[in-house]
């Protein structure tokens, strides 16, 4: 058992997601667990497929796993946020509906339209377009984890982490809504003192340059590294 700090981190799908599908989520190669090994730690990794901001608040409420990781935390991660920034033309309440059609045959074309019209739609709209997340809901959201978890353990450092990069075909290679939110989540954090990481310059020339996952949007091993030495650091510069 390691006697370095816990860090609890609650994510999105590029918390375990590695070069060639979803790993489980002990798999120490992902950016979580190199960030708590640097420290000579542990991380307690909650994270789903496609998980914005609200999704992770949900998760808090919700989740009592979660509460239980939270007991022994000595710093939280907040690896949410991104995929709040992807186009969705589709209105994303609509969109999570789409696994609950009960005919299958119904649910196969709903699924195949969307997949349809959601590329052709983003390139069409660009920095017009509605994401997955409005940037004041992402930041809100975030500010209500912040909140909750530092009511559980006053002054437990809390890092946050900026929009990363994609170019996957399924959203057009469309991503005008980053700056949006990027300007939103650092505002945030200078009011809060939540540090932030940002992952896009450690994994641009990686994700764009076609050597992650074919999705074009989760990271092969050698981002995750990145990712993880500069949460690590980052986390560790809290702690100090």
């Amino acid at each position: 058992m390691s006697s370095g700090p816990v860090l609890v981190v609650i994510a999105d799908s590029l918390s375990f997601h590695g070069p060639d599908r979803a790993e489980p989520a002990d798999e120490p190669r992902l950016w979580p667990h190199v960030a708590a090994a640097s420290l000579g730690g542990r991380a307690e990794l909650h994270a789903g497929l496609g998980w914005t901001a609200r999704h992770a608040w949900r998760a808090m409420v919700g989740d009592p796993r979660l509460w239980a990781s939270l007991r022994h935390a000595d710093a939280v991660v907040l690896g949410v946020g991104g995929m709040d920034t992807l186009p969705s033309p589709v209105p994303t309440a609509l969109r999570e509906l789409i696994p609950a059609i009960h005919a299958p045959r119904v649910r196969r074309v709903v699924r195949d339209a969307h997949a349809w019209i959601t590329p052709r739609a983003a390139r069409v709209l660009g920095a017009a377009g509605p994401v997955a997340l409005a940037p004041a809901e992402t930041v809100r959201h975030l500010e209500r984890l912040r909140l909750a978890v530092t009511m559980v353990i006053p002054g437990l450092p809390v890092v946050g982490m900026l929009p990363a990069v994609h170019r996957s075909p399924f959203y057009g290679g469309v991503h005008a809504g980053r700056d949006r939110h990027v300007a939103a989540l650092r505002a945030w954090a200078s009011t809060t003192g939540v540090r932030l990481v940002d992952p896009a310059p450690l994994v641009a020339d990686h994700v764009l340059g076609g050597h992650g996952n074919p999705d074009g949007i989760h990271w092969g091993w050698s981002a995750h590294a990145a990712v993880g030495a500069a949460v690590g650091a980052e986390v560790g510069r809290a702690l100090a």
